[in-house]
C-alpha cells in the first residue's frame, strides 16, 4: 500500500504576519520538520511551495507551485500524486508539531476502510453563538470537535471528490458532501494549529512534550 503526503506550505501568512512556513521552529524551519516527519510516515512527499520558491530542503518526490486559492493549491499537489498511490496524506505547515504516530492513526483508518480520517481537538471552553457582541445562545458541545491535521484519504475517494470543482474550505467537507465515510482519531494536544508568533512561541515550548514513536515507514 503506497502512501504519498502532500505537504501544503504555499500560504502567504497574512494572520501570521509573514510566511510562517519558513520562520524557525527549534533548531530548523517549520516546513523542514512538517516534510521530516511526512517522509518517515508516507512512501512519497509531495510539496507545495509559493510560486518561485526554489526548495533547498530534504529531498522530495516532487515540488510544485501553490494556487491563487486552498483549493487551487490542493488540486496542484494532487496533479502530482502518482495513480498507483493508495492513500493521500494532506499535510500542512500549519501543524508542524503532528507526530509520525498521529500520521499513522490517519493512514491506518483509512487502510482499514475508511474514505477519510482526522485527528480530534477538543473544545475546552463553552461555545457561544453571538452577533456582534452581544451573545444569542450557548452551543452545546457534546457533539462538536475540532478537526486536526494532518488528514488521510483513500487517493480514488479524494480524486473524484476533486474532480467536481466544488471549492469547499477543506476537503474533508468534499468527502462528506460525496457521502464518504469520514472518521475522526485521537489527536493530540500538542498537535498546536499555528496562526500567529504567538502560537509559534507557545509550539517552540511544547516540542519536548511532542509524543516521540520509532521513525520510518507505516
Amino acid at each position: 500500500m503506497i502512501t504519498t503526503a502532500v505537504v501544503f506550505a504555499a500560504g502567504s501568512g497574512t494572520r501570521f504576519g509573514g510566511s510562517k512556513q519558513f520562520a524557525r521552529l527549534g533548531d530548523e524551519r517549520v516546513i523542514d520538520r512538517v516534510v521530516r516527519t511526512a517522509s518517515a510516515s508516507c512512501d512519497r512527499v509531495v510539496l507545495v511551495l509559493p510560486k518561485d520558491h526554489v526548495w533547498a530542503g530534504q529531498p522530495v518526490h516532487a515540488v510544485v507551485a501553490g494556487g491563487a486559492t486552498h483549493g487551487a493549491s490542493v488540486r496542484n499537489g494532487m496533479q502530482a500524486v502518482g495513480d498507483d498511490t493508495d492513500i493521500v496524506v494532506l499535510a500542512t505547515a500549519s501543524h508542524p508539531l503532528a507526530s509520525n504516530e498521529l500520521y499513522r492513526r490517519v493512514i491506518d483508518a483509512v487502510a482499514s476502510g475508511a474514505d477519510a480520517a482526522t485527528p480530534q481537538g477538543h473544545l475546552p471552553d463553552a461555545i457561544k453563538r453571538h452577533k456582534d457582541s452581544t451573545i444569542i445562545e450557548t452551543v452545546a458541545k457534546a457533539e462538536l470537535a475540532v478537526a486536526q491535521a494532518p488528514s488521510a484519504f483513500a487517493f480514488e475517494p479524494l480524486r473524484n471528490a476533486l474532480a467536481t470543482g466544488n471549492n469547499a474550505p477543506e476537503e474533508l467537507q468534499l468527502i462528506e458532501e460525496a457521502g464518504g465515510h469520514v472518521v475522526f482519531v485521537d489527536g493530540e494536544d500538542t498537535n498546536l494549529h499555528i496562526t500567529t508568533p504567538l502560537t509559534l512561541e507557545m509550539a517552540n515550548a511544547l516540542i519536548p512534550l511532542v509524543p516521540q514513536y520509532p521513525q520510518g515507514n507505516v
